[in-house]
């Protein structure tokens, strides 16, 4: 059985990590490199930097910052932020990153997906969706710029185009539970899983591991983001592991 993956996640704002609730009230929550050395040693499976602002801000990614981190730690990471180009995936891969996040970007311009899956492989490529529940409607829908901007767009139509076009990946946030340790939305992690063929990473909502557990026995999720309750020590990322372990959700162990 694949052994479900625990991802710290790394909001990246002026080069801090930064956290908030519900995508506003932003908090410092560390310097990024040490973060990652940190979760590296405590078993974290992959790490996931994401720039809340490149994009808003029309700014280059943080290519820098990926150099520090691939110098510092030996777990797969990914990089997202003000990505638009496959030049730019280039360069985070080149600096050591084993992946990118496309967000803002691919919604612009879905054919990137398609262009970035073909040029660099599509275990490179992650669609980064943030989710808000529609207002108007049944169902969710997409937003960007770090949240700021609605577009329209049903998630689960959206994570089936990011898919279909190449995307080896989904990492979805839901913009409701973010920050708010109350637990993911099942509902959208669900409704994504089902409806695509490739990993889904579930974000937003994480307070303790029966959380992460309903992630993916309920949400059919195969990996979780943690950052809120790592970043405030509220867990280890060991204790968390520890637990799953216990219920019977296959995590990896080896080493400790």
């Amino acid at each position: 059985m694949t052994t479900v993956r625990l991802i710290p996640c790394l909001d990246i704002k002026n080069g801090r990590v930064v956290k908030g609730t519900n995508f506003v009230n932003i908090r410092d929550a560390g310097d990024p490199v040490e973060l990652a050395k940190f979760y590296n040693s405590e078993g974290a499976d992959e790490l996931v930097f994401l720039d809340i602002t490149a994009s808003s801000d029309s700014r280059a990614p943080v290519i820098d910052l990926a150099e520090k981190v691939a110098a510092e730690i030996f777990i797969p990471f990914t990089v997202g932020g003000g990505i638009r180009t496959t030049e730019a995936i280039q360069a985070a891969l080149h600096a050591g990153a084993d992946k990118v996040s496309l967000n803002t970007a691919a919604i612009q311009d879905p054919n990137l997906i398609q262009s970035a899956a073909e040029r660099f492989g599509a275990q490179c490529i992650v669609t980064a969706i943030d989710a808000r529940k529609a207002s108007a409607r049944d169902g969710w829908e997409v937003y960007i710029h770090g949240g700021r901007t609605p577009t329209g767009i049903d998630v689960v139509e959206w994570a089936r185009e990011a898919a279909r076009r190449g995307s080896g990946e989904i990492l979805l946030t839901s913009m409701d539970g973010d920050g708010t340790q109350a637990g993911y939305d099942l509902g959208v992690t669900k409704a994504v899983s089902d409806a695509v063929d490739v990993p889904v990473i579930a974000s937003g909502g994480a307070g303790n591991a029966s959380h992460l557990a309903d992630a993916i026995e309920v949400g059919h999720a195969d990996a979780v983001l943690l950052a809120s309750i790592i970043h405030d020590g509220i867990y280890s990322i060991r204790q968390l592991k520890q637990e799953l372990h216990e219920h019977g959700v296959p995590v990896r162990l080896s080493g400790w």
